[in-house]
């Protein structure tokens, strides 16, 4: 006899979402789960497009969040506030599930009562054109398909979670990550704290429609994720741990390897001796050779011409893993873990639990019977 299915709560959070909804919307319509086994919600995070109006055309409900954007941590807790399901999933706007996303993710909670949060991965298939586009999209696929089973940390783009979980761990940190930052990976660090397991299934997948330029790379990977990760892993003491994605033993050596061929390169240029550039030679050699796999399966997707174009990308990526370690650790030790600005702070002293100050809404339990009525609500405040 097949395990019933648990109800499932979509959110997707949207800031100005107008351009990629009309996609990703779409691709949820065309799920192979059945329409009565889970409902959408849409949080529309203070947008000046037409967001909510689009998004009602295929949202059981639709959060409105007034004034100033608050970012997705605190997009999604208001869509949870929302929500029916036993068990939650987070879309980001711009991924268009495959069709089988939401019943894979049904059937792994079914099968395993133990489970509490699964997250999948981008396919190899991303529409953005352009040669910064298409390498950060595919290594992002890389990397999940490199690492799939137990994990230390979520993934929001395309995750799901145990709705008792979700509110035994506190849900996202709202207050602290008022911007799209690690607030995934946090939540992730918490769900293993109180004992749950959390599972890496890259056969879910779905596609990123996201642009990227060489400038938002560099932003997103320090000031966005990598500093603000460091300093977490930091103060959790969790700096050293090998198993976590991006902590792997060669990431770091390879890292390191990479900050010694910058050395080398800096003493050939002041010393105006460029024998020194065999030192750097020596250290970025390891780099490549160990980085093979990697190459291979960009040749494999998109040409050789293409993975060779990778290589100095992929070095500037190990360049900025240094200054992400380095700099995080230096705020650690410097002006301690990261904290609220200051008016959040203020409130959260006497006791508001949500920001900005809200009325508290009690999630309803998986065990209510879902209601199904379209339509655009806002949020109070």
């Amino acid at each position: 006899m097949s395990k019933p299915l648990p109800f499932i709560s979509v959110i997707l959070p949207a800031y100005n979402g107008s351009k990629v909804l009309p996609l990703s919307l779409e691709a949820l319509a065309k799920s192979d789960l059945p329409r009565s086994c889970w409902e959408l919600i849409v949080v529309d995070d203070a947008s000046s497009d037409n967001t909510a109006v689009f998004a009602a055309r295929y949202a059981d409900s639709v959060v409105r969040l007034p004034g100033k954007p608050h970012g997705p941590a605190y997009a999604r807790n208001r869509g949870f506030e929302a929500a029916r399901g036993a068990v939650v999933v987070f879309v980001d706007a711009d991924v268009c599930v495959h069709p089988d996303t939401l019943s894979r993710f049904a059937w792994r909670f079914a099968e395993d009562p133990s489970l509490g949060a699964v997250f999948g991965s981008y396919d190899d298939t991303p529409p953005a054109a352009g040669f910064i586009s298409q390498y950060r999209n595919l290594m992002h696929h890389y990397v999940h398909h490199q690492n799939p089973g137990p994990a230390e940390t979520f993934w929001a783009g395309c995750g799901a979670v145990r709705s008792s979980v979700f509110v035994e761990c506190g849900m996202y940190d709202e207050w602290h990550y008022v911007r799209p930052q690690i607030e995934d990976i946090e939540l992730g660090h918490r769900i293993r704290d109180h004992g749950h397991s959390i599972l890496l299934c890259p056969e879910i997948q779905g596609t990123h429609l996201k642009r990227w330029t060489l400038r938002n790379v560099i932003t997103t990977d320090l000031h966005d994720r990598g500093v603000p990760w460091m300093r977490l892993l930091v103060e959790q003491g969790d700096a050293n741990k090998a198993a976590v994605l991006n902590l792997r033993l060669t990431e770091k050596i390879n890292t390191g390897l990479i900050w010694v061929a910058v050395a080398f390169t800096l003493a050939a240029l002041v010393l105006r001796d460029f024998r020194w550039l065999l030192g750097t030679l020596g250290a970025v050699l390891p780099v490549i050779y160990t980085s093979r796999t990697l190459y291979g399966f960009f040749a494999r997707c998109r040409g050789t011409w293409f993975a060779v174009r990778v290589v100095p990308v992929h070095l500037l990526y190990y360049f900025l893993n240094g200054i992400s370690a380095l700099w995080g650790i230096l705020l650690h030790h410097t002006i301690g873990e990261p904290k609220p600005p200051a008016d959040v702070q203020a409130f959260a002293e006497v006791g508001v639990e949500t920001w900005p100050p809200i009325p508290s809404k009690t999630p309803r339990g998986p065990w209510q019977q879902p209601v199904r009525s379209p339509g655009v609500r806002d949020d109070p405040r």
